[in-house]
């Protein structure tokens, strides 16, 4: 019997999934939170382990969400799950897709170097920087944190005024500056499921009424979409751009049709995939890790 261990930041509804689904398949299944990873370098045991189980004698290990930490505690975090790649253990995501694909310049300039059409964005830390991108953006932007997922932080910026306040008010907390021109739409986005080489499934995410942004979790609303052949192409380019095997691709078709890629997330829910789809994604998430470890 497979044994996998999941690296959680909590006990909800996803690892509950994962959990129903470890049953369906017959597979060994343990959700163990992050900060109980430790590791020992050197003596006579060296390992890696969560909370008593030594990670080495796992079959495969999957990371479904990092809890908040301080930069020494994700630093630790990543480095450990380094190590589990270096000792030959399937880790889903591979630490290299979760670092590229958490900071949003990173996988966003990953994603152009390999020819593919991105939003326009500016990246800075001054804020008299980023009032002079604000102008050559054409004055309407969306303001993200560097860091973040799920809609959180997100603000659409027009008016000049608010945009010296906000960017001033972010340049005081040390906070990079992250401006993506808004493209005009038809208030709807694409999130584009992408397991291995090929595309699991997809929805329409609608922004609900007098909002912009399409997240489920801040009220916007999924149906399920059939990609075309190119959409297919495009999301899974951008999850190898990035090094995922597994990722959620944000993309945004403007009002002539034209796609760009937004963002790549490494480690997605699939919650609203799953309910609108009708896929059983954590039993395709746990098939894919057990034949990584064939």
């Amino acid at each position: 019997m497979s044994k996998f261990i999941a690296l959680v930041s909590g006990f909800g509804w996803h690892v509950q999934d994962l959990s129903r689904a470890a049953g369906v398949l017959n597979v060994d299944f343990q959700a163990i939170p992050f900060p109980q990873l430790t590791s020992r370098v050197g003596g006579q045991f060296p390992d890696v382990k969560a909370g008593a189980i030594p990670l080495a004698q796992a079959d495969g290990v999957l990371v479904r969400m990092m809890p908040p930490g301080s930069l020494e505690q994700v630093v630790f975090r990543m480095d450990a799950l380094h190590r589990l790649v270096a000792l030959g253990i399937p880790v889903l995501n591979p630490p290299g897709a979760i670092e590229a694909s958490v900071d949003k310049y990173l996988a966003l300039a990953r994603i152009e170097a390999n020819g593919l059409p991105v939003a326009e964005t500016w990246v800075g830390e001054r804020a008299d920087d980023a009032l002079e991108a604000f102008r050559s953006l054409g004055e309407d932007v969306v303001v993200k944190p560097l860091f973040g997922s799920e809609g959180r932080g997100l603000v659409r910026v027009s008016d000049f005024e608010v945009a010296r306040r906000v960017f001033h008010a972010l340049e005081r907390i040390g906070a990079v500056l992250y401006l993506q021109k808004y493209i005009p739409n038809e208030g709807f986005d694409l999130r584009v499921f992408v397991l291995g080489n090929r595309v699991l499934g997809a929805i329409r995410r609608y922004a609900p009424k007098g909002d912009w942004r399409t997240n489920v979790s801040v009220g916007g609303r999924a149906e399920a979409f059939r990609p075309e052949p190119e959409i297919e192409e495009l999301a899974t380019r951008a999850a190898r751009a990035v090094g995922a095997r597994m990722a959620g691709v944000d993309l945004l078709p403007n009002r002539q049709g034209e796609l760009v890629v937004l963002e790549v997330n490494a480690v997605p829910g699939w919650r609203a995939l799953s309910q609108s789809t009708g896929v059983d994604v954590a039993s395709e998430i746990l098939a894919d890790l057990r034949d990584a470890c064939r």
